[in-house]
């Protein structure tokens, strides 16, 4: 079956789903440790969360780059990862969506969400034609969901480096059967109408 341009790929549980964010070691230990972010964690700060493990492995090169060593799988409520699709607005501007680019900005400005479509990876973080969802937290939303949607923290960066290894090897069979097992996840269309741009 065809792969639709945009959809939202997740591993869930009926309570939860798993989001996947990268920090230096100061911020991702302490989270793993404590089971929610450190006081050192900014609050006032725009957050992302990514929930495809793949997107979130081309973004920090499978935990290597600078600042991203930690790669953390975060449980959160999925009212709460609910509640941030209803109140977010696209990062970039969508004719088919908004009726000009001011409402758009203004929107923008209001909203404690945003989200951004990015083509989904391979194994070989290479682009695929469809793409998934990475959603951008700030504010309200930031502060949610530190302190209240967050269910658990798990420290998958050494998953992260043994799928990298499998890969550089050649056994791409051994490397997927490690993947978080992702699936489509269950959203309504309408609560997705003001996010297909």
């Amino acid at each position: 079956m065809e792969e639709p341009q945009r959809r939202i790929r997740a591993a869930y549980t009926e309570s939860t789903i798993t989001v996947y964010q990268a920090y230096r070691p100061e911020i991702g230990r302490p989270a793993v440790r404590e089971g929610r972010f450190p006081s050192s964690w900014k609050r006032d700060r725009m957050t992302w969360i990514k929930p495809s493990f793949l997107w979130m492995m081309y973004r920090c090169g499978w935990g290597t780059k600078e600042g991203q060593e930690t790669v953390l799988a975060v449980e959160i409520s999925r009212d709460g990862f609910e509640w941030a699709l209803r109140h977010a607005c696209l990062s970039s501007y969508a004719p088919a969506v908004h009726p000009d680019r001011a409402s758009w900005q203004r929107r923008l400005k209001r909203a404690p969400t945003r989200v951004q479509w990015d083509p989904e990876r391979d194994l070989h973080l290479q682009p695929l034609p469809y793409r998934s969802l990475q959603l951008g937290l700030s504010g309200e939303a930031a502060r949610q969901y530190a302190d209240e949607w967050t269910v658990s923290i798990r420290d998958v960066t050494p998953l992260a480096h043994e799928i990298r290894t499998l890969v550089s090897s050649g056994d791409l069979e051994s490397a997927t059967r490690l993947l978080p097992p992702e699936r489509p996840y269950p959203v309504a269309d309408e609560s997705l109408a003001h996010l297909h741009g």
